[in-house]
């Protein structure tokens, strides 16, 4: 046994696993709370019940779901859409800063972290007696500290930039949920991004634009604008079965007292031999500038069948024909192109090059500036939002038939 642990132990203020009820939430109910954007929850309802999810419940600002402890590691592991997946430990009431401290202070913290390890608080209050975030945050730091400080006269260290673990506290209406952040950070950061460009394109909204373009590999997929290829590789990664994170190297949920290693070495194996194969010409793209086509280069060769995928040093204009195929991409607007560029020009030029060019394709646009939208002479076939990462932007679908 871990010495830190048996110290503990040996106060009589804790429990082997063995004797301690299975009594976190989310060991007793197998379900488990995932956060996503507002503006694309319909269709990862659809991913989750797709991985596996029962019982998907959408509420404000995320979604609650039950998983059998296999396909919550798959959710983690190939989620496009979600940005976190928390797994809860315990609910209460929290009227004040004293109601957080005990509630903490109660959990067995050394099942899921040492005082040689970091950790970290996300915190997010709405509609309570605790008004502050940050506050709040700092009483379940508190409680973790003096926890590890009671029994072992050491105390872990806060590490916000690389922790160890990330505890997530939410209170809403006096009521109190701590979580452990199963993902390990934020979902969208895939890890092939080894070159970037300026504003480059978050890997979620590139995701959701692939899925809301129900791309399914039988015609081409193009991209004119592509940057540093953020949606030409969400394309490689969901047509081949590449899982959304197979570059991370730790997760949150390996620090669960009920992890199962064989299982996730299981589930990585089972996904390895899964993969599709890409066809050449299936995926390509091309760029105006110099820079973005080597960055993109550079990102999709890190992934499986990057090598099967071409991009172009052109400006979209000197394309001559994009003929039965799907076009996605995500042009320059206001903080990705200089201030003296004559923006209304260019997305007129655009929408001529659609009109005239690309016949018998569909285009999906994605506006990160949406008053452009109506300076391209065509006909939406439909708009909706993508507001993540902080853009209010839209997708616009043309049917170029």
């Amino acid at each position: 046994m871990n010495t830190v642990k048996k110290s503990i132990l040996q106060k009589g203020k804790g429990k082997t696993r063995k004797q301690a009820k299975l009594d976190y939430l989310y060991e007793k109910e197998s379900r488990y709370f995932a956060q996503v954007a507002e503006t694309v929850k319909d269709i990862a309802i659809k991913e989750l019940k797709e991985l596996g999810a029962d019982h998907v419940q959408p509420v404000f600002r995320g979604i609650w779901f039950s998983a059998s402890k296999k396909n919550f590691y798959r959710i983690v592991y190939f989620s496009r859409l979600l940005s976190r997946i928390l797994a809860p430990l315990v609910s209460f009431e929290c009227h004040d800063k004293d109601d957080l401290y005990k509630a903490a202070k109660k959990i067995r913290w050394e099942e899921f972290l040492t005082p040689k390890k970091t950790f970290s608080i996300v915190a997010n209050v709405s509609e309570s007696e605790i008004t502050h975030s940050n506050f709040a945050g700092l009483r379940i730091k508190d409680a973790i500290a003096d926890y590890f400080r009671d029994r072992t006269n050491k105390r872990p260290n806060v590490d916000a930039r690389d922790p160890y673990l990330i505890v997530n506290l939410h209170i809403h209406r006096n009521m109190a949920t701590l979580s452990i952040d199963a993902s390990g950070g934020s979902l969208h950061k895939r890890g092939y991004r080894e070159e970037s460009v300026s504003a480059p394109m978050q890997e979620t909204i590139a995701a959701a634009i692939i899925r809301l373009s129900e791309w399914d590999g039988q015609v081409p997929l193009y991209d004119p604008m592509c940057g540093s290829g953020t949606l030409l590789c969400e394309a490689l990664m969901a047509y081949s079965r590449i899982p959304a994170q197979v570059f991370r190297t730790q997760f949150g949920f390996e620090r669960l007292p009920d992890f199962d290693a064989a299982l996730w070495e299981q589930i990585k194996r089972e996904s390895r031999d899964n993969f599709r194969e890409l066809k050449a010409n299936m995926i390509s793209g091309s760029d105006v500038s110099e820079h973005s086509v080597n960055a993109a280069r550079i990102n999709i060769m890190g992934l499986h069948f990057g090598s099967e995928i071409t991009i172009e040093l052109k400006d979209f204009q000197a394309i001559e024909a994009i003929k039965n195929s799907v076009i996605v991409t995500n042009p320059p607007y206001g903080i990705r192109m200089g201030k003296d560029q004559n923006l209304n020009l260019f997305y007129k030029n655009l929408g001529l090059f659609f009109k005239s060019r690309c016949r018998q394709s569909t285009a999906f646009v994605y506006f990160g500036e949406p008053k452009y939208i109506k300076k391209v002479p065509l006909s939406p076939a439909w708009k909706r939002p993508l507001e993540i990462g902080g853009l209010d932007g839209k997708l616009v679908k043309y049917d170029l038939y």
